[in-house]
């Protein structure tokens, strides 16, 4: 259910017009947003304490990264969506420098590896990845715009595809980063797939794709070591008790988690997994403290809220002024399906393990920053669809 906000017209005139601000999208947002704090703080309070002696310090540094956030989330929410048109090109090309700099004396390493960079005057890390997942959204739904019919010609097509491909390489040869490179990917896959109506060739794509994944896996299993790090965690997804402390340990300690929750959970903040068992929980696993803590009941709840979360952009994209911002919502929306499904996926052993956050739940400043800069721009174009009273 959206509220409407009237456009200056009298009301009750025929042919009145009212813009629409969709209250249930923002409300959504601020729930994720508020149960992301609680899960983290319950989920890092521990680990925290016995590395910073402050059981908040991943809640605090968290909180001020929602509260940037959702100020530039308003700034942008209330600046007309065209006016970021004229800065595609540029912030593809800022991204793919940003990218660059985790080479250089700027780049921050954690856990094996660098994908953030220190900015100077500024307290915390930014992760380039980031920002080339939002540049990348507003670089194409400008060039579809500019294509206009000729995307859906396979000229068009293989144009949309390639033109991603030297952030992919970046993000995946310099940082390290194989989930935010296949996510960069599969948002260009998806505005594309939008924007054209032949399936054919998708279908195609996701033929060879399927096959790809297969050799892949078969030669991995057949002891090729040609992808090194990536193939011990390839036959740890396929049997994660053949080394359960090392390559297999995070995998199974989520299953534990996620099996010891039951229907109804064990109760916010009982999680035993948490208790340094369980790598990176307020991060990247903490689904499986979800699960743990508030059950069945909880997980599906949470999922049923991004479902709704991308319902309400999908009705904000089929009804946008024009191309352009549609495009935008669609970009935005494919984004955060596709970090969700791959952060459950992951989880859930559904997928090999794969550093990748839950949007607005997880720990990290910038993901979170950049999310909801993301939702700023569906609330702008959402705010420029009029309602027509006849």
């Amino acid at each position: 259910m959206a509220a409407r906000k009237t456009a200056g017209k009298t009301a009750g005139k025929k042919g009145q017009s009212e813009y629409f601000f969709d209250y249930s999208l923002l409300f959504i947002v601020l729930f994720l947003l508020g149960f992301g704090l609680v899960m983290i703080y319950s989920a890092s309070s521990y680990s925290a304490f016995e590395e910073y002696k402050d059981t908040a310090y991943y809640l605090k540094k968290q909180l001020t990264a929602v509260i940037l956030g959702l100020g530039l989330m308003m700034v942008v929410a209330n600046i007309p969506y065209h006016f970021w048109e004229r800065f595609a090109v540029l912030g593809y090309l800022v991204s793919a420098g940003l990218i660059t700099l985790v080479k250089t004396p700027l780049g921050v390493a954690s856990h094996g590896a660098t994908r953030w960079i220190r900015i100077p005057g500024i307290p915390m890390n930014l992760q380039p990845a980031e920002v080339a997942k939002l540049c990348m959204i507003l670089f194409l739904a400008v060039l579809v715009c500019k294509m206009g019919k000729s995307v859906r010609t396979m000229k068009g097509f293989i144009l949309m595809v390639v033109i991603p491909l030297p952030i992919v390489a970046e993000v995946y040869l310099l940082t390290s980063n194989l989930s935010s490179a296949i996510i960069i990917l599969a948002i260009a896959v998806l505005m594309v797939f939008v924007a054209s109506p032949d399936y054919k060739k998708f279908v195609i794509m996701a033929l060879a794709g399927a096959a790809l994944v297969a050799l892949v896996v078969y030669l991995v299993v057949s002891g090729n070591d040609f992808l090194k790090f990536r193939g011990g965690r390839i036959r740890a997804w396929l049997e994660p008790e053949s080394d359960p402390t090392d390559t297999g340990f995070q995998t199974l300690q989520g299953l534990y988690a996620i099996g010891s929750g039951g229907i109804w959970g064990k109760g916010l903040g009982q999680s035993m997994q948490k208790l340094s068992f369980l790598p990176e929980a307020q991060n990247d696993m903490i689904f499986s403290v979800i699960c743990e803590e508030l059950g069945l009941f909880g997980a599906v709840a949470i999922i049923l809220m991004f479902i709704m979360l991308l319902w309400r952009m999908m009705i904000i994209a089929n009804n946008a002024p024009d191309l352009f911002g549609a495009m935008l919502v669609v970009g935005v929306m494919g984004h955060i399906a596709v970090q969700a499904i791959l952060n459950i996926a992951v989880v859930t052993a559904t997928i090999p393990n794969t550093g990748i956050s839950l949007p607005f739940i997880s720990y990290g400043g910038s993901s979170v920053m950049f999310l909801l800069i993301e939702i700023g721009l569906v609330l702008s174009v959402a705010r420029r669809i009029q309602l027509k009273e006849l």
